[in-house]
């Protein structure tokens, strides 16, 4: 494959923006060398980069597109929109539109403020739980790997230059699915502990009443419990896993899917903690969410058009239906190569992620970076094997064809040495502290 044109604007990217790109997921860093550093262009859950070459592509823009890169109906409703104006000085109508198809989409939420990503959803949770209970301290779950590129979740990782340590501090940890290590965080802090907020689910659904045990506790200790379903909206159920697993927490926080790839998030939650930051209460106010862009009409439309089609099309479904046909072709080719221990495909079916290990069945990033290479050699991009809407059987067959060969490759490199098989340099943990 030719990358020329790729490797001539990561060098010119590198001198305007630090890290080369918007997202460190994204970075040069997190693929092997041989590999597209710019997309061009996407039709479904195909790309082509810069240089011409055709991909099926996995994980779909970070998770955030479920239904297809420009998918005509949702691309259709933003062009529409936005020949009447981006935003305006007053708020516009799709505002209240918007915010009532949401919350008809997801039971047990009274209100909704739109934001523009993940992090400040999150953020804006926070603020609320801590002014609603007075308290201070969070509750993070460790086992989820991200909340937000903010102070009080980037100072609990090994990226943690330019955090106060009094804002370190605030935070403290629980596992999830383990229930003793909840009342153990409240039992060692009575009184102190504002919330508690973790992902519904990663890799692996609430086991043991989890999260309805884990909401009582919250409660009968005056916290808070939000949910964060940046990803698992939209993805786990039309009205979030929170639906899926019939839980109604305090807050919530939605973002990737929403929008298809524009940028629409959302902070939603029980109307007596909501309304505390707005205008028809006579408590002490608090500032919730003000961002010019949350109103972004063609973004609030791009959102109303995918919950349309999630509401009259069977997008988990079929999701959830290709994806296990995935693990299956796939796992069925692991053991064929006799990879079993060294390669694992797992997740839930439309959200699926894989391990690399090396000989020792220790977790490798050269081995990462060498499956990440066949795979492209292939023509797919997989950072992850989260599916789509638009992944076809014959996008399925297709890459469980492609994978296989990489698998052989990789069964090679296991005996070979990983070195004689990799171009260039494993790839590096986003979570390190130094380059």
């Amino acid at each position: 494959m030719d990358f020329s044109k790729s490797a001539a604007l990561q060098r010119k990217s590198h001198e305007l923006i630090p890290g080369g790109c918007h997202t460190y997921a994204k970075g040069d860093d997190q693929y092997p060398e041989l590999a597209p550093g710019f997309i061009a262009r996407g039709e479904g859950c195909h790309v082509w980069d810069v240089d011409g070459n055709e991909y099926i592509e996995y994980g779909m823009g970070n998770r955030t597109v479920t239904l297809g890169h420009a998918y005509p109906a949702v691309v259709e409703a933003a062009r529409r929109e936005m020949l009447n104006g981006a935003n305006y000085g007053r708020p516009a109508p799709i505002e209240v539109a918007c915010a009532e198809a949401f919350l008809e989409m997801v039971p047990g939420v009274d209100m909704v403020k739109f934001c523009k990503d993940g992090s400040d959803a999150n953020s804006a949770a926070l603020r609320l739980a801590r002014a609603i209970s007075g308290r201070d301290l969070i509750g993070i779950c460790s086992d989820h790997p991200f909340f937000a590129i903010d102070d009080w979740f980037i100072g609990k990782t090994p990226i943690d230059a330019g955090v106060p340590q009094a804002v370190k501090d605030l935070i403290v940890q629980f596992r999830y699915n383990d229930i003793d290590s909840v009342q153990a965080l409240f039992d060692a802090r009575p009184g102190q502990i504002a919330a508690l907020i973790m992902e519904p689910a990663k890799y692996e659904d609430p086991i043991d009443d989890f999260l309805h045990k884990t909401l009582k506790i919250c409660h009968s200790e005056g916290a808070l419990l939000i949910l964060d379903e940046i990803i698992t909206g939209y993805r786990w159920h039309n009205g979030g896993a929170q639906t899926l697993y019939d839980i109604v927490p305090d807050l919530s926080t939605f973002g990737k899917a929403m929008g298809n790839g524009f940028a629409v998030s959302a902070l939603a939650g029980k109307r007596e903690y909501m309304e505390l930051g707005g205008l028809t209460h006579d408590k002490e106010r608090v500032f919730l969410l003000s961002t010019t862009h949350g109103g972004e009409t063609h973004a609030l439309a791009a959102a109303m058009a995918v919950m349309h089609v999630y509401q009259h099309e069977p997008v988990i479904e079929t999701m959830e239906r290709q994806g296990a046909r995935l693990k299956e072709g796939l796992d069925e080719a692991i053991r064929r190569h006799q990879l079993d221990g060294f390669v694992e495909i797992f997740g839930r079916p439309s959200c699926l992620v894989y391990a690399t290990r090396n000989e020792d069945r220790e977790p490798s990033q050269a081995f990462r970076a060498l499956f990440m290479q066949e795979m492209i050699k292939r023509g797919i991009i997989g950072p992850s094997l989260v599916i789509s809407y638009s992944h076809s059987d014959e996008d399925v067959r297709k890459t469980i064809d492609c994978l296989d060969g990489a698998f052989e490759v990789y069964a090679k490199a296991l005996n070979d040495g990983v070195e004689q098989h990799l171009i260039g340099r494993p790839l590096k943990i986003v979570y390190r502290r130094y380059n």
